[in-house]
């Protein structure tokens, strides 16, 4: 009778087995790829030093640029006066140069308004009054380059910041404001005919004349 080898069958691993095992390759993966770095965390120290480096040195510059503007910045009062001459001057020139001439009208009144805006802005000078006219003037002008801008606006306006500011410190100007007041209300603004022309050269001669001695101390 022939023998049978019987052999015991294995038991299969256990699920659970495998399960904890996965999970503790998940939990050493998850450790390894979730780590801080420790590059990483030294960084941040490293930023705020370098702003603060680069704060401090905007902080100096910007000091250093006060202080430098402070030093190169002129008194107002000491130069307006020699501004004021060579523009009163300039304006004078330009009034008794040919009235026929391109743009004669346009450039005396930009000279008149460069001077006029410098007087108004004077500590002696300044009111609201004065203040006002002054803004009115800039109104006026500030357009006169465009091509076939009205000149007589700009003219009238003048004419009032004159009188302005000798009704504020140059009672004996009186009667020149009045008269430019006057001229101004008059004029077209434009320079097409002899007429206009020598209306133009009246007003701005005058006008130069006013500023003369708008520029000098008030009395």
């Amino acid at each position: 009778m022939a023998d049978i080898n019987i052999q015991r069958k294995k038991s299969a691993p256990s699920p659970w087995i495998l399960v904890l095992l996965a999970a503790i390759v998940l939990a050493a993966a998850a450790y390894f790829f979730l780590r801080p770095n420790p590059a990483d965390e030294t960084a941040p120290a490293a930023t705020t030093a370098q702003e603060g480096i680069v704060d401090t040195a905007v902080t100096a510059t910007s000091t250093q640029l006060a202080i430098d503007s402070a030093t190169a910045a002129p008194d107002r009062n000491s130069t307006s006066s020699v501004g004021e001459s060579e523009t009163a001057a300039s304006l004078a020139t330009q009034a008794s140069s040919d009235p026929s001439a391109p743009d004669y009208a346009l450039n005396g009144l930009q000279k008149l308004t460069g001077v006029l805006v410098a007087l108004a802005d004077r500590d002696d000078l300044r009111d609201p009054t004065v203040i006002e006219q002054r803004d009115n003037l800039t109104s006026a002008t500030n357009r006169l380059g465009e091509p076939n801008a009205g000149l007589r606006a700009g003219f009238v306006a003048a004419a009032s910041l004159i009188r302005a500011m000798q009704q504020k410190a140059y009672p004996e100007l009186g009667d020149v404001a009045d008269d430019l007041v006057r001229q101004a209300n008059q004029l077209s603004g434009r320079s097409a005919t002899a007429a206009e022309q020598q209306q133009n050269k009246q007003f701005l001669a005058q006008a130069a004349d006013a500023v003369r001695v708008l520029s000098e101390p008030a009395k």
